[in-house]
């Protein structure tokens, strides 16, 4: 049986009219009753909406029984491949851009949303293998605050690799950076190197608090955790170099000793 007269079976099986068919794959009358007529064969899209539609796998669809089994295998490992791009798109718009769009599958699939999925996402709240937006979590981040294995973030970047005004990460460069290694104006971690306070194992900075302390103005520890530090110390340690410095700032840089 070819394909069209399948097409037309199933959809009798399932009570729907040409009309009802056309309006759940969103297409026109026309478009079905020259797919049931041969005239026209749907796209791939529309051959894994109809799969979806009547429950059957697309092979069934496509096979014509009256062929050979090499061309049906082909023909079905094609289709298998190509199934495995997803890409939903939301009519509901905010700003022109659709509230959802997940766009994914082999090669450079692009997703742009309020909510963005893809291998490449773009959006206010973006996931993908490179996402750029707002709020992003991926491979590699690119936005006003992001998550991920590499990540370049305006405001707070926590990743593998993070660079932010806030960074968190194995390497975090930032103007507050904690890391296992931190780099920035004020740092925290087993290697910090810091313009202003650098404090960790290692540290490096005009102020250098640790258990390895080089800099100006310096404040050793002897424990691992530097519970032997209070923070009223480190804050005159602080303030003797920067007497000017803001006190949130500063009540902040400390926040962590006891």
């Amino acid at each position: 049986m070819v394909f069209q007269d399948k097409l037309q079976l199933l959809r009798k099986k399932e009570g729907l009219t040409q009309e009802g068919v056309a309006e759940k794959l969103g297409v026109s009358r026309q478009a079905v009753s020259k797919w049931e007529s041969g005239q026209s064969y749907p796209d791939m899209d529309k051959l894994i909406a109809l799969s979806d539609l009547f429950d059957v796998s697309i092979d069934s669809l496509i096979k014509d029984h009256s062929g050979s089994n090499e061309k049906h295998e082909d023909v079905k490992a094609f289709y298998y491949y190509k199934r495995m791009h997803y890409e939903f798109k939301s009519k509901k718009t905010l700003f022109h851009l659709p509230l959802v769009h997940i766009n994914i599958g082999p090669g450079f699939q692009v997703a742009k949303g309020i909510l963005a999925i893809g291998n490449i996402s773009i959006g206010w709240f973006s996931v993908g293998g490179f996402a750029v937006g707002g709020l992003c979590l991926g491979g590699f981040s690119l936005g006003l605050f992001g998550l991920g294995g590499f990540v370049l973030s305006l405001l707070l970047a926590v990743g593998g690799f993070s660079v932010g005004s806030v960074a968190i990460g194995g390497v975090a460069i930032g103007f507050f950076a904690l890391g296992g290694v931190a780099i920035g104006m004020f740092s925290f971690g087993g290697a910090a190197i810091a313009s202003h306070v650098a404090i960790g194992g290692y540290a490096n900075g005009h102020v250098a608090i640790g258990q390895s302390p080089h800099g100006i103005v310096t404040l050793t520890s002897h424990s691992d955790s530097l519970n032997d530090i209070s923070a009223l110390e480190a804050r005159k340690v602080i303030y003797k170099a920067f007497p000017t410095l803001p006190k949130v700032i500063v009540h902040l840089v400390t926040f962590l000793f006891r």
